[in-house]
């Protein structure tokens, strides 16, 4: 396609590890579809990219551009995930100025010799941006990094509150076994329980700035021209009817690397990665010398935050299940203390453990000798695992972690839960029943299955493949 003709995509993450590593690897399908794309990060996570990655990790292609708008934060620790609530409030609060900004410099297509902006595929969560679509009369696609349970249950928040489950009265709400009560009339999610809702609902102020800030964007979804959700259609079928009843135009197209997978490494952004951290390769040749099925990835992704006890209770949980672990303890994992774990764990394990700062998580994920994932169950973590064939432990921390807990441990039956309130114990029991219990072959029986329905949705006439193609066509596609 000549390149004045091309579509030009603009996409815009929510400025967080996890989203922009799905619309990086959503924005590098429309390019390999034939799109002009615009990838814009805020300055503070261009700047990761750049330390991440080195100086030319971002120079993209001359259709594959890299650009960036100001989050109104003050400077922090580049090497720290940014607070989730003052990060949202400045999301809301100023980056639709410098984004209009931004839109207004890539229509002088002209001088910049570059496609006119045909449309803006932007994440739910950054609703600025459809304020930014109608000012500039181009399609908004709007694209939830998440699962159909999880984006249902932030669209319905504001049902729950008109309805008075939520605010909590009082904090004894939060144990009393009130949050067991279930929420019978959300479509698709029959014996769905309140504490199955993304955990923005346990608040007590109605006036939550972060609950008010995600409801809010779930409910603005309508205005999009298009949804996609990061799912499959035979993964949550009755969600997806449920979705496509509600809105108009919803498009399941997932997993994302499933499809890059196909793509020719001549496509010119393989050197693209997504990581916003340093990531170490040295523990793929570490699994090199471990038997098949034989080690336990142990990661809780980019924000959870936990003290200092729980993480030793996981370790020694881990020690004691005498399994070989990959362990992932990024900075700013633990909250106000170094991760300093035990000499005597750090001992006993010395011959078992590989502990390191970030890692390429699909390949570890696609490795012959990962039997098993221990995770927080964040969306972008559970469909890897899920379609390389790994069965999960999960321990969620915070948001939709809670609703694909949920769903992981009693529809897909590929995880088993652990105790908010973490003790060693347990953690050693459930590691045995994941890597060599009865119920663990079962498990990974039911990930293998998955896997061969996420590859057939992601096959040549899918039906993840022919959304993202009639996607395409009816949203992207300049229109005359």
């Amino acid at each position: 396609m000549a390149t004045v003709g091309k579509p030009h995509a603009v996409c815009i993450p929510y400025p967080a590890q996890s989203h922009i590593k799905a619309m990086l690897k959503l924005a590098k399908l429309l390019h390999h579809k034939g799109c002009h794309v615009t990838f814009v990060n805020t300055e503070f996570n261009h700047k990761r990219f750049l330390k991440s990655g080195g100086p030319n990790f971002l120079n993209g292609l001359p259709d594959f551009r890299f650009e960036s708008i100001p989050d109104g934060l003050p400077p922090s620790d580049i090497d720290v995930a940014q607070d989730i609530p003052s990060l949202c409030l400045s999301v809301r609060k100023y980056c639709l100025a410098p984004f209009v900004d931004l839109l207004s410099k890539l229509s002088d297509s002209t001088s910049l010799n570059i496609p006119r902006v045909t449309s803006i595929v932007s994440d739910g969560f950054m609703t600025f941006t459809i304020d930014a679509a109608e000012e500039l009369g181009v399609p908004i696609i709007q694209f939830w990094t998440l699962s159909a349970c999880g984006f249902m249950g932030f669209y319905q928040l504001h049902n729950l509150l008109e309805k008075g489950f939520t605010p909590l009265k009082d904090a004894s709400y939060l144990t009393n076994g009130y949050l067991d009560t279930v929420i019978d009339w959300i479509p698709g999610m029959k014996g769905i329980r309140l504490k199955d809702i993304p955990s923005f609902v346990r608040t007590t102020d109605q006036n939550e700035p972060t609950f008010n800030f995600v409801m809010e964007a779930a409910q603005r979804c309508s205005k999009a021209s298009a949804i996609i959700v990061q799912t499959f259609d035979a993964l949550e079928p009755e969600l997806v009817d449920a979705l496509s009843f509600m809105f108009s135009h919803v498009y399941t197209i997932a997993p994302l690397q499933l499809f890059l997978n196909q793509i020719a490494k001549e496509d010119g952004l393989n050197s693209i990665g997504y990581s916003l951290w340093k990531e170490d390769s040295k523990c793929l040749q570490w699994l090199n010398s471990k038997e098949t099925n034989s080690v336990v990835y142990v990661n809780f992704g980019s924000i959870t935050v936990m003290p200092l006890q729980l993480l030793v209770e996981f370790a020694w949980g881990l020690a004691n299940s005498n399994h070989y672990f990959l362990w992932i303890i990024r900075p700013g994992l633990v909250m106000g203390d170094s991760a300093i774990l035990p000499p005597e764990f750090m001992a006993v394990t010395t011959e078992r453990g590989f502990i390191t700062s970030w890692c390429p998580q699909e390949q570890v994920l696609n490795h012959p000798s990962v039997g098993g994932f221990l995770t927080h169950g964040g969306w972008n973590s559970t469909i890897e695992g899920l379609s390389n064939g790994v069965p999960m432990i999960c321990w969620p921390f915070f948001a939709d972690q809670q609703t694909n807990c949920r769903y992981m441990c009693t529809k897909w039956n590929i995880g088993m839960e652990i105790d908010n309130d973490v003790k060693r114990d347990e953690v050693e029991k459930l590691v045995r029943q994941l890597m060599e219990g009865e119920h663990g072959k079962r498990m990974k029986n039911e990930a293998l299955e998955w896997k061969r329905l996420a590859e057939k949705a992601t096959s040549l006439d899918g039906s993840s493949s022919l959304n993202l193609d009639d996607m395409i066509s009816k949203f992207v596609l300049p229109r005359n």
